[in-house]
């Protein structure tokens, strides 16, 4: 693999960070992981061996004489090979995995091993081999000391053939060995909508006049009629996963029900040209807007009543708790992060059934709810107080960081 140089930075309230440094991998125009057109780096697994790589140098006491980590704690399939290196170099430093979604995994031929420094004899089912491939995921979730996931329930779901993308089987190993649990993401504490600077109007749960003029604002913005009548809004990535296709079904029984239903994201080319043919069906109901500015979404949390989340599977998700945090109260499939964080008819509404038949169901709950101003009022006082913040989870995170040392040290 490339050599590469190690930058170290130290923030004014004193945190160091280490930068990897090395131009012909990572300085590219375009995301962490493709180009300006979407499109992976052929040499993906190259870009993240080598930090996985740099991350074991530095646990080592390679990178920095002067420091070296008692624990990694590392995310998805990026990092991954880490604990796989550390282990083939047979040396026991403690490291969590945090998995954020399963459904990405890092696979490739494994006919790049030799060029990644991983050794023939990994390539087994107790290694980094899936299926003929080369997974960096399973090779973090095979090394590793204990894996995490972003809520209590994904943990669970992941262990199932359903959910578990084929991993399932070493999963329901690791929960077994008291190796796997769910750890609730929160949101920071910028989500305020008494001082967030990007609402048309700040409010707060015994104040409710700025909650209108947000909803005033969004319809405005996306060509709406001024209406009386429940605001919905979608703001996620438009893919299959997050049910798209069920909110454009829903859409028009909403419609004929009296609300409206504004969109915002990007995603699958499908799903955003029958969202526009769907905004053109229906003029002054239905507003869509492909791509994505966090100020708009910020406000269409603060304006909207409903905000429609039909996902699939959904390992913790955020835009439930932005949502709350707004008083819009969240219609969502009862799945992984949105069933530990929407309590049914108090928080929000959960359906169970995967199909149209399902979330109509809870729509029509919602509509029922919000026809009761008392009631409605009462629900987003409650989903605004929710705790949003990330005391519990740090919590949880010291515990298991505690439980790997001690295992390590045992």
């Amino acid at each position: 693999m490339p050599s590469c140089d190690l930058g170290r930075i130290v923030t004014k309230d004193g945190l160091t960070i280490y930068v990897l440094l090395c131009p012909e991998l990572y300085d590219r125009e375009g995301s962490p992981y493709g180009d300006e057109r979407g499109i992976d780096w052929s040499d993906n697994d190259v870009r993240f061996a080598r930090l996985g790589l740099a991350a074991a140098d530095l646990a080592c006491g390679l990178g920095d004489p002067q420091w070296r980590p008692d624990l990694l704690h590392l995310n998805d399939w990026p990092a991954s090979l880490t604990p796989a290196y550390l282990a083939w170099r047979g040396l026991q430093v403690p490291s969590i995995l945090t998995i954020h979604n399963l459904a990405y995994q890092g696979l490739f031929e494994p006919e790049r091993m030799p060029r990644l420094g991983i050794p023939d004899t990994a390539f087994q089912i107790d290694g980094v081999e899936f299926y003929g491939k080369l997974s960096f995921l399973k090779a973090g979730i095979y090394y590793s000391s204990h894996i995490t996931t972003v809520s209590s329930t994904y943990a669970r779901e992941i262990t199932t053939p359903q959910f578990g993308c084929g991993l399932d089987g070493l999963l329901r190993q690791r929960a077994d060995q008291g190796r796997l649990n769910g750890i609730l993401n929160g949101i920071d504490e910028s989500w305020d909508p008494s001082t967030d600077p990007y609402l048309a109007k700040p409010f707060a749960p015994d104040n409710w006049r700025g909650k209108r003029s947000n909803a005033d604002s969004v319809r405005k913005s996306f060509g709406l009629a001024v209406s009386r009548g429940p605001l919905f809004a979608v703001v996620s990535r438009l893919v299959h996963q997050k049910g798209v296709d069920l909110a454009i079904g829903a859409a028009e029984t909403i419609v004929s029900e009296g609300g409206q239903v504004v969109v915002t994201g990007r995603g699958e080319a499908r799903f955003e040209r029958a969202l526009q043919v769907l905004a053109q069906r229906h003029p002054g109901a239905v507003g869509v807007r492909i791509g994505f500015d966090e100020a708009e979404a910020r406000r269409m949390y603060a304006g909207s009543d409903f905000l429609l989340m039909p996902s699939r599977f959904e390992p913790c998700g955020l835009s439930q708790m932005y949502a709350q945090r707004f008083g819009s109260l969240p219609i969502a499939h009862k799945t992984g992060g949105l069933a530990d964080t929407i309590e049914d008819g108090v928080t929000g509404f959960l359906f169970k059934e995967m199909s149209l038949a399902g979330f109509m169901d809870a729509i029509k709950r919602g509509l029922d709810v919000f026809g009761s101003r008392r009631r409605f009022t009462a629900m987003q006082k409650a989903a605004m107080s929710r705790p949003p913040g990330w005391s519990h989870a740090a919590s949880k995170y010291r515990d298991v960081y505690r439980q790997a040392i001690r295992a390590a040290a045992a």
